[in-house]
């Protein structure tokens, strides 16, 4: 797609004059042309796109979500107040409006379900949506409403929450516009993008701006690295596609900074379209995701660790990359490949690592069983090493039999503490519990109020370490039908929750297997 654009030939004005009217005195010659230290920001005119065409091209794809949630509160009176409204300050993932989690608050009396506004765009004719995991999480029921007005039921085919990916199926009468995921690796500071969505729940809208850094870590998971943007974008564009000026999605609009809790002020990501392409792959497949496994712990690079560690930078204005392993798991694929602790892995697969999250995100990406090239620095010296990546669900998150209980009442992901995970969920050395790594939408734990992320400390009273354990405990309320007391971690506050022993299988997520 071509757009128009117009070059900018400003030139610094001659002979300027000073604000008292005198010629100011001539700055000292600088040889430029032998110079590696002078920018010259003309050399690279200024131009302005003519979106219009790319618009008309892109829109037709982009979708509205609508998504009916079930209060979790409103029937466990116990569990954990809804604010609907987003918390004073901090990253705001923006589905219109989109229920946060406040514990500690009073309960308050709320409607027994919330709609919840996104975006979405298709990426296949026959009916294929991606949109945000949060956009639809929860929902007992979810609709597409295209660009034309048309509405349709969708399916939620699979989601996955550790990189706010969801996709959902609509059956179309007819072939559908959809659009294509580019390569977001190719994505540089400065250049121009455009987002597309459905803020407020106006309607189809369209911002632009420019990428403002890439690979951004905002501490929201160890398999995300976000696109800063600085494109106006609010409550609503979840899910909506980011797109560059050739019409391809470079990733999809995920939250905002917003210090007052309010819209946009210019600081917006989006979750990269190479994430989203390799997560969507899986779910279209099987509906779920699996990770690759390597088994160290590692940590970033400061100048002192990378003089001492042999590890030069690229550039004398730029910090030294790598990820330095600070432990590895005995017996996983790192010890198996000969990866030791005080290595530094400076590229997996010959892409650079930058840090420890670079490290976690780039191994995460390749499916189980993937045999992948590190490369290390050891005492000075540049090794390099195979590896076979291990399955985070098996090898990553000491992933127990025995959890068939646990899945009855919505937990069906549950993770001894390894470092791995400690160091996923910031959870300290000195905490002894177990790990919710996912929960079934609309299941009884869901209505509790409890969430992925939070470490389970005891169940009925009895501390636990292992999800057998917990499964054991739960195995005992539900038979005696008696209630399920928990207490849980969350964010450094203790918290006591608790669920009915008359708790059924049949009471999770109904819009899995169709439209809810």
């Amino acid at each position: 797609m071509t757009s128009s654009s117009a070059s900018a030939k400003d030139k610094p004005a001659e002979n300027a004059k000073g604000a008292d009217g005198a010629k100011e005195e001539a700055s000292p010659k600088i040889d430029e042309k032998n110079s590696s230290t002078v920018i010259h920001p003309h050399a690279a005119a200024a131009s302005v796109p003519d979106f219009v065409p790319l618009v008309k091209a892109v829109k037709p794809a982009v979708v509205s979500v609508s998504a009916t949630i079930k209060d979790p509160g409103q029937e466990e009176g116990d569990g954990p107040s809804i604010q609907m409204g987003p918390p004073q300050g901090g990253m705001v993932p923006f589905g219109f409006p989109f229920p946060f989690m406040m514990p500690g608050m009073p309960m308050q009396q709320q409607p027994h379900s919330v709609e919840a506004k996104g975006s979405g765009f298709l990426i296949s004719a026959d009916g294929y949506v991606v949109t945000n995991f949060h956009v639809v999480s929860g929902a007992t029921k979810v609709s597409i409403t295209l660009d034309n007005g048309r509405s349709y039921p969708a399916k939620i085919i699979g989601k996955d929450s550790k990189t706010d990916v969801a996709l959902l199926k609509i059956k179309p009468d007819a072939a559908l516009p959809y659009l294509e995921l580019g390569e977001s690796e190719e994505l540089n500071p400065g250049q121009w993008i455009v987002a597309v969505g459905d803020p407020y729940g106006l309607g189809g809208t369209v911002t632009a701006g420019i990428v403002s850094a890439m690979g951004r870590d905002l501490h929201s998971g160890a398999y995300n690295d976000f696109i800063q943007l600085d494109a106006p974008i609010n409550r609503g564009n979840s899910g909506g596609p980011l797109l560059t000026l050739n019409g391809k999605v470079a990733g999809m609009n995920a939250m905002i900074l917003s210090p007052n809790g309010g819209g946009s002020i210019g600081i917006g990501f989006a979750i990269p379209s190479d994430t989203v392409s390799s997560v969507v792959k899986q779910l279209r497949k099987t509906g779920h995701v699996v990770r690759g496994y390597l088994g160290v712990a590692g940590q970033d690079l400061t100048p002192a660790l990378a003089e001492a560690m042999g590890v030069k930078s690229k550039s004398p204005t730029l910090p030294a990359e790598g990820a330095l392993v600070a432990s590895v798991t005995t017996s996983s694929p790192a010890e198996k490949a000969g990866i030791k602790s005080g290595d530094v892995i400076v590229s997996v697969d010959g892409k650079a690592v930058k840090n420890a999250h670079d490290l976690a995100v780039k191994i995460s990406s390749l499916p189980p069983k993937t045999k992948a090239s590190i490369s290390v620095i050891r005492e000075n010296k540049n090794l390099d090493l195979s590896v076979v990546t291990g399955d985070l669900g098996a090898d990553g998150k000491g992933a127990d039999e025995g959890n068939a209980n646990s899945g009855k009442i919505g937990l069906p992901g549950l993770s001894s503490l390894n470092p791995h995970i400690r160091q996923e969920i910031g959870v300290d050395e000195n905490v002894q519990g177990v790990a919710v790594m996912e929960v079934a939408p609309n299941s009884v734990a869901f209505r509790a109020g409890i969430r992925p992320g939070d470490v389970l400390l005891a169940v009925n009273n009895h501390p636990v370490t292992t999800p057998k354990a917990v499964s054991s405990f739960i195995s005992q309320s539900l038979a005696g039908k008696k209630p399920i007391l928990f207490q849980i971690l969350r964010d450094g506050q203790h918290l006591y929750m608790a669920i009915n022993g008359d708790a059924q299988a049949d009471e999770e997520l109904p819009s899995d297997d169709g439209q809810g």
